[in-house]
């Protein structure tokens, strides 16, 4: 990714160093503003999400992604995402993430800062649990299962054909899989009706 033009670094890398967490808790528009910025990029609301199946592993095919997964290398989250900070009237306009919700974050992570969730990406890079993690080589999931995103949100593609092997051959009971419109990363908030209707059917069709 580094090689590309212009110069490309992977997110999950980036969450993993020591800078990631003062970037964004004493980002320079302030943690209102970068938690704005960052919800509504990875959000349907930002037009530009157009995701689909990359064609490999390769650093040509990530560098489609957008920047708040493959990022300019020169740049942290903080500035990566501030360019494309919502309108007010964007603000206003939207129902799953009003200030009002929006506010508890600050609170929150101004209190705790980040470095809970991001430690997560640290102990994934460092390969700390790959042993334990072997053990579950080649295994399947065979309770039925059932997988939910946005149709805005490239998580289901970052990884080339993962999403095609969790439905045939990871799961080996998948009772569907649902791509929501309306909805990017955060689905359970943008389409809450939505996904609450099919994990309650989910859940009643598989009642014991």
């Amino acid at each position: 990714l580094a090689k590309l033009t212009p110069r490309r670094k992977h997110y999950q890398r980036y969450y993993s160093t020591r800078e990631a967490n003062d970037n964004m808790w004493h980002a320079r528009q302030g943690l209102q503003s970068f938690l704005r910025a960052y919800y509504h990029m990875k959000s349907a609301d930002w037009t530009q999400n157009k995701p689909g199946p990359l064609k490999g592993r390769t650093a040509e095919e990530w560098a489609k992604l957008p920047r708040y997964y493959v990022m300019d290398l020169d740049k942290g989250m903080a500035e990566q995402v501030a360019s494309e900070m919502p309108s007010a009237a964007q603000i206003a306009a939207n129902k799953w993430l009003p200030d009002s919700d929006l506010r508890v974050y600050v609170e929150e992570y101004g209190r705790t800062g980040f470095q809970g969730g991001l430690q997560s990406y640290r102990v994934g890079s460092s390969g700390r649990f790959n042993a334990e993690l072997g053990m579950f080589a080649g295994r399947t999931i065979d309770q039925p299962s059932m997988f939910i995103a946005g149709k805005s949100d490239w998580g289901a593609f970052q990884a080339p054909g993962s999403i095609e092997r969790m439905q045939q051959s990871a799961c080996t009971k998948m009772q569907g899989v649902h791509l929501l419109e309306g909805a990017g990363h955060w689905v359970q908030q943008e389409q809450a009706e939505q996904v609450t209707k099919l994990i309650l059917e989910f859940l009643q069709r598989n009642r014991v």
